[in-house]
């Protein structure tokens, strides 16, 4: 069995299924991702609908919360944060306001855990904030922190790796972050897949027990 996270999907439907493709992901694996489903990518709607085919197929796929689902969620539930809607997720429900999205995927958002900890990973969406007495109760800065790296608490962290996306790698920064995630207690695998610059352009699997990086460039 092998154990994969994947993170910043962003509407980009084609490259995670190559991805997925490519790592052989079966029903006797695991899939956790971080985040980021939604926005900019060409297909919002379709990346979670496809989620949810695989989970209803038997395949084990874990899913957390990023910061762009909890903006669609602070304008849907929240009105007073007006805002209509990325137009990329607009055109992939079909509609010109963020409010006719059906209540089954705002309620799936809604839903959807900050942090999970799986073996001696905690998997997250942006990371952790070692700035508070426990960085597992603070939430916002689970989807939003950058640049934490250099304040991490590795005897907070007690040996444990944080797994997190949400800022964007260029290549050879993906592949130093790889090389230096046990001595830096985190690993970033956000490669930017939706973004078409230099560098970017890549969607990331990380394997849990082999500690493999699989990279699978943009094909949409």
């Amino acid at each position: 069995m092998s154990q994969y996270a994947i993170s910043d999907i962003h509407g980009c439907i084609a490259t995670f299924k190559a991805l997925l493709d490519k790592i052989k992901f079966s029903k006797e694996d695991e899939l956790y991702l971080l985040g980021d489903y939604i926005d900019r990518g060409p297909d919002s709607k379709g990346v979670i609908d496809y989620i949810w085919d695989l989970q209803k197929s038997g395949y084990q796929v874990h899913c957390l919360r990023g910061n762009h689902e909890s903006m669609l969620l602070q304008e849907v539930i929240n009105p007073i944060h007006y805002y209509r809607g990325e137009p990329a997720l607009l055109r992939s429900f079909g509609i010109t306001n963020s409010i006719f999205i059906p209540n089954q995927y705002i309620k799936w958002m809604n839903e959807l855990h900050y942090y999970m900890e799986v073996g001696n990973y905690i998997l997250v969406h942006a990371g952790l904030n070692f700035d508070v007495p426990n960085p597992l109760e603070a939430y916002d800065d689970m989807i939003w922190i950058r640049n934490f790296h250099t304040n991490i608490n590795k005897d907070w962290l007690n040996g444990r790796i944080i797994i997190h996306g949400h800022t964007p790698q260029r290549f050879p920064f993906l592949k130093r972050g790889h090389q230096q995630m046990k001595e830096v207690g985190a690993i970033n695998i956000d490669g930017g897949c939706v973004f078409n610059t230099p560098g970017l352009g890549q969607l990331c699997a990380f394997e849990l027990n082999s500690q493999e990086l699989v990279i699978q460039k943009n094909v949409e």
